[in-house]
C-alpha cells in the first residue's frame, strides 16, 4: 500500500489523512504487459505536479543530444513540426526551437505546462489520446517528428494512445518513444520505479503488439543508460515503415534469453525485492546503532516508492533535500519526511547521503563532492544497498561495490 509517488504534502496537511492504494504489478501471460490497477485517475496525480524536466542537468543534455542528431539524421528545418506529447517544461522542444524547426508540445499537467509557455514553447494543455490526436490532425498539425519521453507508460489506455500517435503522424513522419527498459528493471531490481504514475512496464516485445496492433512498426531501437536503462524506440506507418534495422531483433532476443516470456521469471523478481529491503534496511539499523546520522538527497518519485515500501520515516533519516524549489519546504506523501534545499546539508554535516535517483547518481556525486571535507559518505540502495567510497580524496567519488 503506498500514497501518489508525488502527492507532496504542505505543513497545514500533516495534520490530515492520507490515502494509501494497492501498489501491485501484474503481468500479461499472453502479451506479457506488466500493469497497475488503474486505482487513481491520471487527473488526480497530474495535478499540481511536481516533477519539472529542467532541474536535472544531465537529463537536459540527454534532450538536448537527441534534438540535434534527429535534425541532423532527418534534416529539420523551419518546414518541418516536431511534436511532443507530455511535453513538461519545454525542457526538450527548446532545442528544436532554436534550431529554427516548428514545435508544439502537448502537457496534461497545467502547472508544467505554463513553464514551458513561459520559455516560449507552445503547449496544448490537455491528455493525449486518439480524440486529441484528431483535433491537431484536423487542424493540420501533423508530426514530422512525434516525440515522447517517459510516457508511453503514464497512460492508463495504451491503445486509445499509441491510436492517436498513428493519427497525428505525417505520412513519412517517424515517432521516438523513451521508456524504462522492463528487463533492466527485474536484472537490476528497479522496484523503486514502480508507482502509481506509471500505468505500464515495457518490453519491446510488448510495445512492437501495441504499434502493430494499430499499424506502426517498430524500425529501430536504441539501448539508452537513462532511468537505469531505457528503450528508445522509433516508429513509422506500417506502409511507409522500410527497412527494419537489426537492432530490433537484437533486443527482442536478449529479451527472450532473460525469460520475459516465462512467468516464472516475474516470480524471482520478487524474490529479489525482498532481498534489496532487507539489505537496505540492515544498512540503516547498522549506522544508526553506530550513532551516524544519515539524510537523502532527491525527493523524487521512486525514492517515494523506496522509503514507503521499506517502512522508512524520520527514525531512519533526519530530512531529504531537492534542487527543485516546488518540493522544498513540503513533506514526503506517505513518511512525511522534510524537503529542504540541499544547502542544508552544509549545515547539518551528516555521516552518510542516500541518494534516492540513484540513475542520476554520478551527476549528484559531482554536485554535493564537496561532503568529502567532513568525510561523509554516499549511499545508493538500488539493486543493492551499497556505499560509494572516493577514488581520490578530495576528487569526485567512484562508484565501487562493497558490503553495507
Amino acid at each position: 500500500m503506498s500514497p501518489l509517488a508525488n502527492a507532496f504534502l504542505t505543513a497545514e496537511e500533516l495534520n490530515r489523512g492520507e490515502t494509501f492504494y494497492p501498489l501491485h504489478a501484474y503481468v500479461c501471460d499472453g502479451c506479457y504487459l506488466v500493469q497497475l490497477g488503474e486505482y487513481a485517475p491520471p487527473a488526480e496525480i497530474f495535478d499540481d505536479y511536481a516533477y519539472f524536466s529542467s532541474v536535472s542537468d544531465s537529463w537536459v543534455d540527454h534532450a538536448r543530444r537527441y534534438a540535434d542528431a534527429m535534425i541532423r539524421r532527418l534534416g529539420l528545418g523551419p518546414a518541418h513540426r516536431v511534436i511532443e506529447v507530455a511535453s513538461n517544461d519545454g525542457y526538450l522542444l527548446q532545442f528544436f526551437q532554436r534550431a529554427g524547426v516548428g514545435v508544439l508540445g502537448v502537457e496534461p499537467a497545467a502547472n508544467v505546462a505554463r513553464a514551458a509557455v513561459a520559455r516560449g514553447i507552445p503547449t496544448l494543455v490537455r491528455f493525449f489520446g486518439l480524440d486529441a490526436a484528431r483535433s491537431l490532425a484536423d487542424s493540420g498539425s501533423r508530426a514530422d517528428l512525434l516525440v515522447g519521453n517517459n510516457v508511453l507508460a503514464h497512460v492508463p489506455d495504451i491503445n486509445d494512445f499509441v491510436a492517436g500517435v498513428r493519427e497525428v503522424l505525417a505520412a513519412d513522419g517517424r515517432a521516438t518513444f523513451e521508456f524504462p527498459h522492463l528487463l533492466r528493471l527485474i536484472r537490476e531490481t528497479e522496484f523503486d520505479t514502480i508507482y502509481h504514475e506509471h500505468f505500464s512496464y515495457l518490453s519491446l516485445l510488448a510495445v512492437q503488439r501495441i504499434f502493430a496492433a494499430h499499424r506502426l512498426t517498430v524500425v529501430e531501437v536504441e539501448e539508452l543508460p537513462t532511468h537505469g536503462g531505457s528503450l528508445r524506440v522509433h516508429a513509422r506507418r506500417a506502409e511507409s515503415a522500410g527497412a527494419i534495422d537489426p537492432s530490433v531483433s537484437r533486443v527482442l532476443e536478449a529479451e527472450r534469453s532473460a525469460g520475459l516470456e516465462r512467468i516464472e521469471t516475474y516470480a524471482a523478481f520478487q524474490r529479489s525485492v525482498v532481498a534489496a529491503k532487507r539489505e537496505l534496511l540492515r544498512f540503516l539499523i547498522t549506522a544508526k546503532r553506530q550513532g551516524h546520522s544519515v539524510v537523502a538527497y532527491g525527493a523524487a518519485a521512486k525514492g517515494n516508492t523506496l522509503l514507503n515500501y521499506c517502512g522508512i520515516r524520520n527514525d531512519f533519516l533526519d530530512y531529504v533535500v531537492d534542487r527543485s524549489p516546488h518540493k522544498q519546504g513540503r513533506f514526503l506523501p506517505g513518511t512525511r519526511l522534510p524537503v529542504c534545499a540541499p544547502e542544508r546539508i552544509s549545515e547539518t554535516r551528516p555521516d552518510y547521503i542516500l541518494i534516492l535517483p540513484w540513475n542520476l547518481r554520478e551527476e549528484i556525486v559531482r554536485q554535493m563532492a564537496h561532503v568529502h571535507e567532513w568525510g561523509c559518505r554516499f549511499v545508493v540502495p538500488i539493486p543493492t544497498a551499497r556505499i560509494l567510497e572516493p577514488a581520490v580524496p578530495g576528487h569526485v567519488f567512484a562508484i565501487r561495490r562493497r558490503s553495507a
